[in-house]
């Protein structure tokens, strides 16, 4: 898994690829939280290029979530989702949790 963050003018968009599974999700739930702890609420997540997410790389993505929508700091956005990871995220009803966008521009755009 390769883990990246770019400042913008409102949110901070997060760039992850690579499998997330049990193994590594520890470490994808500990560089989300270095974002949060760092006061940056405002997330979007591009999975463009994840082929694989395990249910403990979806525990990570609650974990942040909860943590940014907490006294309505920010949220958690998804961009470019893997056509994989969006039935994933449809099965286990965790679509009509996130906002999901088609581009990286459209999610940035939102906040």
């Amino acid at each position: 898994m390769d883990f990246s963050t770019v400042e913008t003018k409102r949110c901070t968009l997060v760039r992850v690829s690579g499998r997330i599974d049990g193994s590594v999700a520890p470490d994808f739930g500990t560089s989300l939280r270095e974002v949060t702890d760092s006061g940056r609420y405002k997330l979007v997540i591009n999975l463009k290029d994840v082929n694989y997410t395990s249910s403990a790389a979806l525990r990570e993505l609650i974990s942040a979530w909860k943590t940014c929508r907490r006294w309505n700091r920010g949220d958690v956005r998804l961009a470019e989702v893997n056509p994989n990871i969006k039935k994933v995220l449809d099965l286990t009803g965790l679509s009509t949790q996130f906002m999901m966008f088609d581009t990286e521009a459209e999610a940035v755009g939102s906040y």
